[in-house]
């Protein structure tokens, strides 16, 4: 979901009903899981069983109506238009295992790379990666622009030989948009073309080739670049602006898993689920099985904790964060005061003199009709709530209002999630707008100068975690830190559809949508860069390699809960040092130990030995969390993997209130000799005098780094050490956190 109010899909609720009506009312969509077939089947016959499921009436209604999709690479099922009745006959059948209403889910530059590091010519991950040569991006999203000039294919190598899509575009594909699907069933072939405009922004954010002399209505000036700009695209439409049925999407990870991606971006989610009923976790799974990295929007569900989607282990989870740059607007008090804001409504011929302000303490929203014409022309100061900006534009346009000063509301902070009003005008944060709210009461008659200064770089803080980039802790994993990690996500210039509002194909948008291509093309470089990395190799390498200085929108030292790791560097990722890899077995026996059998024959899509188990909290994160019980030790170990120099040796240390947590960590020193040596470590933890904490704040934090005698590598994991029941989602979470490191 992004912070464009007119897009229908803002109005979705994020636990959305859990079935779409059918043409016919009395029919719903389901997801149906079967056995895995015993021997591998051709596509039409795996499609020929699954018909066989469909009761015998269906042949009156068509089978192609009630199947929607069949799944093999994925998912061992598929999806069917069916009656209640249909569907308690259908449980009684040999091969049936269950059956998942079809939700719907919600779909969550030019400055951007420079801001991380990312620059032609230099030394880093750019050089390193050739921008991403070789590497497959599948983006499962709301479609795709052809013939934007994002997906120019100037410079980009053929795709790989890998490589087995199809393109369903008229006009074709190319070089850099090598793959165009649309998995959305509703009667008639669509074609892939994005209608929203979520797709292609978040498509060229992650691999858009560089254009020259772009903006959007002269801000944001340069030239546009995603993160791997010679990297393809594969694009699967699975959304529409009504929102994205699951099952659509898991036939886009089934097609993106057949055709060769070698990442797979997904800017949507639907809230908290159990993993072993996520049709998207079981989904993603597979995919990493198979060697793909998945990036995933953590939600826009924030300032509240525990709103956190797209949870599982596999995935890396994104939350949103601030860039630099700001689209300045100014409001210049008569005593030389300038009350800093941003707009991209700034028009050239404004006034360059005060004008008169008009602000009501009986209608500070301006929801109240002025009592008398006195405030036309003037410049309307109101505090705006969240999500109502566009009903104040209008209502202050249509009482004579020469400008707007917008106060954000107070859960939005020191996040300014800025559009076009196409009304000139100012938005300031609550803490700025305090300012001239005293300047207001204390004069009768308030004026100011309104002064507009366009795009200003190296704006200071930054990065902050937008207001609504959603929290952990997670509910579906609690023994495991959520987010991962953040990345620009606020105010994000990318590719576009033509519009009358986007006249230069390019806009900007705001939300976690937009942080997870940032990581999707971040990972696609450290593909390039080291092709036998595994998925949960590159995703160490950007945990441990994180700015974690970054604010939340309190201007506070933002939590891990809130920001991940910290904000991702590039650059320091492609070079990490050691790594956390965890294996499918492992995969496996975190699955036994969480869902027991059954739960992970569900999810690895086949008969598994579960005589080994691994508890969630001893799965091999680069991020550790443990949970001691009263003054009890919690311990678990963790291996880590060289990827420096063969011979290398790494010294720990732990940074966190020793009065709060006294914590071991054995050994002290690990050596290696060898490239790809592994070596393991015990960490244990124990609450210190007064233990632990029964109210207020009950997470304590701090890091565990190892770094290289030579100081060269400095490998950061974050450690947080709780006072709930292995985390219980259930519990209450104070917004203050108590920060050690």
């Amino acid at each position: 979901m992004d912070f464009v109010p007119w897009l229908l899909f803002l109005l979705l609720a994020f636990f959305s009903n859990p079935s779409v009506a059918s043409p016919s009312s009395s029919m719903s969509r389901y997801i149906i899981q079967v056995e895995e077939p015993i021997e591998p089947l051709t596509e039409r016959s795996l499609k020929r069983w699954h018909e066989s499921f469909l009761p015998p009436a269906v042949e009156a209604s068509g089978v192609d109506r009630r199947l929607l999709h069949s799944y093999s690479d994925v998912f061992s099922g598929f999806t069917a238009m069916l009656t209640e009745e249909e569907l308690q006959a259908m449980g009684k059948k040999k091969g049936f295992v269950r059956a998942f209403p079809d939700r719907v889910l919600r779909v969550m530059t030019t400055h951007t790379p420079d801001f991380l590091g990312l620059k032609v010519g230099s030394k880093g991950l750019w050089k390193d990666s050739k921008l991403g040569r070789g590497v497959v991006i599948g983006v499962l999203d709301t479609g795709v622009t052809p013939g934007h000039p994002s997906y120019d294919d100037e410079g980009v190598p053929p795709p790989p030989s890998t490589w087995k899509g199809s393109c369903n575009l008229e006009t074709g594909c190319n070089n850099k948009l090598i793959g165009a699907r649309s998995m959305i069933v509703d009667g008639d072939e669509r074609s892939p073309i994005d209608e929203v405009g979520h797709g292609t922004h978040t498509s060229a954010t992650a691999a858009g080739n560089f254009v020259r002399n772009v903006s959007y209505f002269g801000f944001a000036k340069g030239t546009a670049a995603g993160m791997a700009p010679r990297a393809h695209l594969a694009i699967y439409q699975v959304c529409t602006a009504q929102g994205c049925n699951e099952g659509d999407i898991l036939a886009g990870l089934d097609a993106a898993v057949k055709d060769g991606v070698d990442i797979l971006s997904l800017s949507l989610g639907g809230g908290s689920m159990p993993l072993d009923e996520d049709v998207v976790a079981i989904g993603s799974f597979a995919a990493v099985r198979k060697g793909i990295f998945v990036s995933c929007a953590g939600g826009n569900d924030g300032p509240d904790y525990f709103t956190l989607s797209n949870e599982a282990p596999w995935i890396l989870t994104v939350a949103a964060s601030s860039v630099d740059r700001s689209f300045r607007a100014s409001v210049k008090l008569p005593s030389g005061k300038v009350i800093p804001g941003e707009s991209l409504d700034q028009p050239s011929n404004f006034p360059k003199s005060s004008l008169p302000l008009y602000y009501s303490t009986e209608s500070p929203s301006c929801d109240i009709d002025p009592p008398d014409d006195s405030h036309r022309g003037s410049v309307w100061v109101c505090e705006v709530r969240r999500g109502d900006l566009g009903r104040v534009v209008a209502f202050a346009k249509s009482h004579g209002a020469r400008a707007l000063i917008s106060i954000s509301s107070k859960i939005e902070g020191a996040t300014i999630s800025i559009r076009k009003m196409n009304f000139p005008g100012v938005v300031l944060t609550i803490q700025e707008g305090s300012h001239l709210i005293s300047y207001l009461n204390s004069t009768s008659e308030p004026s100011a100068l309104i002064v507009f200064n366009g795009t200003v770089l190296g704006v200071s803080p930054a990065p902050v975690v937008a207001f609504f980039s959603s929290r952990g802790p997670s509910q579906a994993t609690p023994g495991i830190l959520k987010p991962d990690i953040s990345g620009p996500g606020l105010n994000i210039f990318a590719a576009y559809i033509h519009s009358r509002d986007t006249p230069d194909q390019y806009y900007i948008i705001s939300g976690t949508s937009m942080a997870t291509p940032h990581l999707s093309g971040v990972a696609a470089l450290l593909k390039a860069a080291h092709p036998t990395w595994s998925p949960a190799a590159i995703r160490s390498a950007i945990i441990t390699t994180a700015d974690a200085n970054v604010s939340n929108e309190l201007l506070e030292l933002a939590p891990y809960f809130v920001k991940g790791a910290g904000h991702i560097n590039p650059n320091k990722a492609t070079n990490p040092g050691l790594i956390y890899n965890i294996t499918d077995d492992d995969y496996v026996s975190y699955i036994c130990d969480k869902f027991g059998k059954d739960g992970a024959r569900n999810i690895a899509r086949r008969v598994v030995d579960c005589s080994k188990r691994v508890a969630e909290e001893e799965l091999n994160y680069p991020s550790i969390l443990l949970a001691p019980k009263g003054g009890a030790v919690a311990k678990v170990t963790r291996t880590v993997t060289n990827v420096g120099p063969a011979k290398s040796s790494y010294t720990v240390s732990v940074s966190i209130s020793k009065t709060a947590v006294l914590t071991t960590v054995t050994p002290k020193t690990l050596t290696f000799n060898e490239l790809n040596e592994q070596k393991s470590f015990t960490v244990s933890a124990k609450w210190g005098v007064g233990g632990p904490p029964t109210s207020g704040n009950q997470f304590v934090e701090g890091k565990l780094t190892w770094t290289s005698d030579d100081n060269k590598y400095v490998v950061t994991s974050p450690f947080v050490v709780s006072a709930l029941e292995c985390c219980n989602a259930s519990s209450s979470l104070s917004s203050s956190f108590q920060i050690y490191a």
